[in-house]
């Protein structure tokens, strides 16, 4: 792979791709009816948050949102927290959906490591999806009802979520990989009237049963009036009683599905934050924000046509599953997939791919990153002319990473960086298909999304890396926490730092351009003689060396102590960390980082320890060999894989005998 230095020029979409592009309509019909021009992309930025009320109502008129009521006002206040979209207005996020059924193409393709390919029209999903909402309605379910499922990425959990917001319900979800212990702590938070499930699950080849974590479940989950299990391993028939039925039961009868229309802030999901180093935080989003974040992001944005086929490698634990069934407000063939991304091999899912025509192939930064290292084409084995566009978030996405995709898997190819998180279920900084793509950054800022990168004095920098805030509401923040009195652990999440800006936590850099890169988590900076630096930096000099697979790095700086930065290497199979490799590393960083980030001491790890969703444990490693208690720090069963605490625990045991030595 040749070598790239970040902002090389990677890509430059055709005239005929601009000319086709979301955006480019979207603007086009700003000229027509609204009379307004933008000679760059950036021009049509700065409008849509300068002028936000108009931005947001000429989104709503654009996607042709389907209000039962209209608004009275497009925006109430422009107050954070608490800022009052179109009020007054009362819509349906599944009408929305709906009205986009096409016969000739399939809604969703579905396949998984046991479940060959499968695909499930537009009258199938509309059908099983009414029969599902009756079923509830026959339980009692209301409008406001939380309705909570321990499943997979499959159409069964689809049909469940349309069927759930169809009547107003507010769904959430696990997927059934997490531990019994992170799904009680969050479904017990929000007090849910019914439990959708599946019987067990496959990864990486194996099978995992959960009938017995179901029990566990409903016993510790007491508001709950019924189980729907769907049986999804061949484990035998489920034979109702009189707290749990069978999926199929839930089929057994006709019904007309209905919408019930809901004000614009009426609740759509709850989605939770990772909970590593606390309670997980229950985010309520309303039908409206979400649903109009979304048309903007993908009909506008990304440009997703209903010919497209879009994927995300997600689970249901992570908010890009909610983003990626958003497809289906647009017409958009969604792609499922349960289990591992490398079973049975790295072409797992490139396999896919290329057998369901995939036009747009979301993915992690670290996905990428291993595909890297484990020397895969793509492009050598597989059909991939119908991909338009991979889109990578998790983490930030480096330049080799870019450049891995340009010579691996194809040429023309919009290689889209993004970052946003579940506390918006968007992504605020990310692509455009009509803007150059260059090697490490992220193309523009999200339209409405009025990000900035803030110095220590709370002032706007350009071209120098700042505290990542949000100036001006988006209409899908979170309307509140669940059982958060006064709203208290909601403003302390985001507006106790600069009261009325949303701070976000990350190092972020923009350009004049409006291009940005992400520098990792502010709130695990390094800092080293005074001089401080997102991790982001370190982890591509690093992880650029070959034998490298992950690293982690972490500066103990600490008020009263001698600063001390290890950082943490998981190795490929057969490579061993010698003095050689230890030097390798150093010299790496001293040379493309600086001199000041080499680290004090080079570990050799079997795992670095992750959220569910994929990200480091940056901070709570931190603390732990700081010497902070574990418990009180992380929580276990938020992790994907707990026992790569181990390492880090004995390590700070043994970090504090020598401190206690030399005293």
């Amino acid at each position: 792979m040749k070598t790239v230095t970040e902002g090389a020029l990677l890509w430059q979409p055709s005239r005929e791709r601009i000319e086709k592009a979301g955006v480019t309509r979207y603007r086009k019909w700003l000229e027509k009816e609204y009379g307004l021009t933008f000679q760059h992309h950036q021009d049509l930025w700065k409008w849509s948050v300068d002028q936000l009320e108009p931005f947001w109502k000429s989104i709503w008129e654009y996607c042709g949102v389907i209000s039962h009521t209209p608004y009275e006002q497009v925006l109430k206040s422009r107050t954070m927290p608490g800022a009052e979209w179109f009020t007054g207005s009362t819509l349906n996020y599944a009408e929305h959906v709906f009205r986009n059924s096409r016969k000739h193409k399939p809604a969703l393709i579905f396949q998984s490591e046991t479940v060959r390919q499968r695909e499930v029209s537009w009258q199938e999903l509309k059908e099983k999806t009414a029969k599902t909402a009756q079923y509830l309605k026959k339980l009692g379910v209301q409008k406001g009802d939380r309705v909570v499922a321990y499943m997979p990425s499959m159409p069964e959990t689809v049909i469940a979520f349309l069927a759930c917001a169809s009547i107003g319900a507010v769904w959430s979800s696990c997927s059934p990989d997490f531990g019994n212990e992170s799904v009680i702590e969050r479904f017990k938070q929000i007090e849910p009237a019914v439990l959708f499930a599946v019987d067990g699950y496959s990864y990486n080849g194996r099978i995992f049963e959960k009938r017995k974590n179901i029990t566990e479940l409903q016993a510790s989950l007491p508001t709950l009036k019924k189980t729907i299990v769907v049986p999804y391993m061949d484990f035998g028939e489920i034979k109702p009683d009189s707290s749990t039925v069978s999926f199929k039961e839930v089929l057994k009868e006709e019904a007309k599905l209905a919408f019930e229309p809901v004000p614009f802030d009426h609740p759509l999901w709850i989605l939770f934050s990772s909970g590593t180093t606390g309670l997980p935080k229950p985010i309520v989003q309303g039908q409206g924000g979400i649903l109009l974040e979304h048309l903007k992001i993908l009909k506008v944005e990304q440009g997703v046509e209903p010919d497209d086929v879009y994927f995300w490698f997600t689970t249901t634990g992570w908010m890009m599953w909610n983003l990626v069934i958003g497809n289906l407000l647009a017409g958009v063939t969604v792609v499922l997939y349960d289990g591992s991304p490398a079973y049975p091999t790295m072409d797992a899912l490139w396999d896919l791919a290329e057998k369901t025509g995939m036009t747009h192939f979301g993915t992690s930064a670290g996905y990428i990153s291993v595909c890297m290292k484990s020397g895969i084409k793509p492009k050598e084995k597989h059909d991939l002319s119908h991909l338009k566009a991979i889109l990578s978030t998790g983490s930030p996405l480096t330049a080799e990473g870019f450049i891995w995709c340009y010579e691996n898997v194809k040429e023309d190819l919009w290689v889209v960086s993004t970052s946003g998180g579940t506390d918006l279920c968007t992504a605020f900084v990310g692509g455009s298909p009509v803007l150059p793509v260059h090697a490490g950054e992220i193309q523009t800022r999200g339209l409405g999304a009025n990000i900035q990168a803030f110095d220590e004095e709370g002032k706007p920098v350009v071209n120098e890396v700042g505290e990542l805030v949000i100036c001006d509401p988006m209409p899908s923040m979170p309307l509140y926490f669940w059982g958060d009195e006064g709203n208290k652990r909601y403003f302390e999440s985001y507006f106790d730092v600069y009261p009325g800006v949303w701070r976000h936590g990350d190092w972020i850099k923009i350009d004049e351009k409006g291009s940005c890169v992400i520098y990792g988590r502010s709130d695990s900076t390094i800092n080293r003689q005074g001089v401080r630096m997102g991790t982001s930096e370190i982890y591509r000099a690093v992880e650029g060396i070959d034998e490298i697979i992950e690293s982690l790095v972490i500066d103990l700086e600490h008020l009263g102590r001698q600063s001390f930065m290890p950082l943490f290497v998981v190795l490929k199979q057969g490579r061993h960390l010698d003095d050689t490799l230890k030097n390798r590393i150093k010299t790496e960083i001293r040379a493309k980082v600086s001199p000041r980030f080499v680290p004090d001491e080079i570990y050799e790890v079997e795992q670095i320890p992750k959220t569910l969703s994929g990200k480091k444990l940056e901070v709570p490693i931190r603390k732990i060999l700081l010497g902070f208690p574990v418990d009180k720090v992380v929580n276990r069963g938020s992790m994907a894989n707990p026992e790569a605490l181990d390492f880090f625990i004995e390590l700070a045991q043994t970090l504090n005998d020598q401190k206690t030595e030399t005293k």
